[in-house]
């Protein structure tokens, strides 16, 4: 089948500009869009069911037989196709040496409605993280620990900005992610599910490793400032905290969930 190819050449053109502007949470509120870079991150998108919306490509990556084969199948999805020069390919992804391919993808709802939680395995929440990097990078763990889900509670940084993307390296589009505004709603969510609630915090008195997480487990992550609010751990079942030897304040967000995660896999065996 012969792809219809749009040519794009000027950075004042109205889609490129759109694009661009998906750096900013106000335009990809307004869009519905967000923005994934590289053909491997494209073709996890088309495997996982998003939705292609645009798929730019670089004059040098034209020519490539392998970026071909992803433009067609974009193309059979209903994506629009657009050819940019490079000098342009590098002032969208504002990088110097941006990958050949990039896209824009719609949205999906993170409703917890949707959050189904017949699977007994190890859940995540993060409490009004704030860094974009730490959140990609824990989607990213917990894809590698194959968890349950994880949930965004109260004001989380966007999943959907550039930052949160590249650092989940297409683990975005594997992980089932909900989000809710308030504890509450998400605590009571938890309980109905039958989830024990385990968080690190400077508070607990229960090692890391002396938890169980064998039965269905949520693992609670706060705020990288200051950690879970009084209230919040209160509603906790264990707090636990995480040895540190001293010297350091406190771990990396990402780290310390890591750390937990995958103590809680540990215990299942690795399964």
């Amino acid at each position: 089948m012969t792809v219809s190819i749009d040519l794009i050449t000027s950075a004042s053109n109205p889609l490129i500009k759109t694009i661009r502007g998906l750096d900013r949470k106000k335009v990809r509120s307004e869009t519905g869009l967000f923005m994934a870079e590289g053909g491997r991150l494209v073709e996890q998108a088309m495997d996982r069911g998003w939705q292609i919306d645009t798929l730019v490509v670089s004059a040098a990556g034209l020519a490539r037989d392998h970026t071909q084969a992803i433009i067609q199948r974009a193309a059979d999805l209903g994506a629009r196709i657009v050819q940019v020069p490079d000098r342009l390919a590098s002032a969208i992804a504002r990088k110097d040496n941006p990958q050949t391919l990039l896209a824009t993808i719609r949205q999906k709802t993170l409703g917890l409605g949707a959050m189904e939680t017949a699977r007994s395995g190890l859940w995540i929440g993060l409490y009004e993280i704030r860094d974009p990097g730490n959140l990609g990078t824990i989607l990213r763990t917990a894809d590698c620990a194959d968890v349950a889900g994880v949930v965004m509670i109260g004001q989380c940084c966007d999943p959907y900005s550039v930052e949160s993307v590249r650092a989940s390296m297409g683990s975005l589009f594997d992980v089932r992610l909900g989000r809710v505004a308030d504890f509450g709603d998400f605590d009571q969510w938890r309980q109905t599910a039958g989830l024990s609630l385990a968080a690190a915090s400077v508070n607990g008195d229960t090692p890391h490793t002396g938890v169980d997480f064998k039965q269905p487990s949520l693992i609670l992550m706060g705020t990288e400032q200051s950690g879970l609010p009084a209230p919040v751990e209160a509603a906790c079942d264990t707090l636990c905290l995480i040895p540190m030897r001293g010297g350091a304040d406190s771990l990396n967000l990402a780290q310390a969930t890591a750390i937990m995660l995958y103590e809680g896999w540990r215990q299942r065996g690795f399964a």
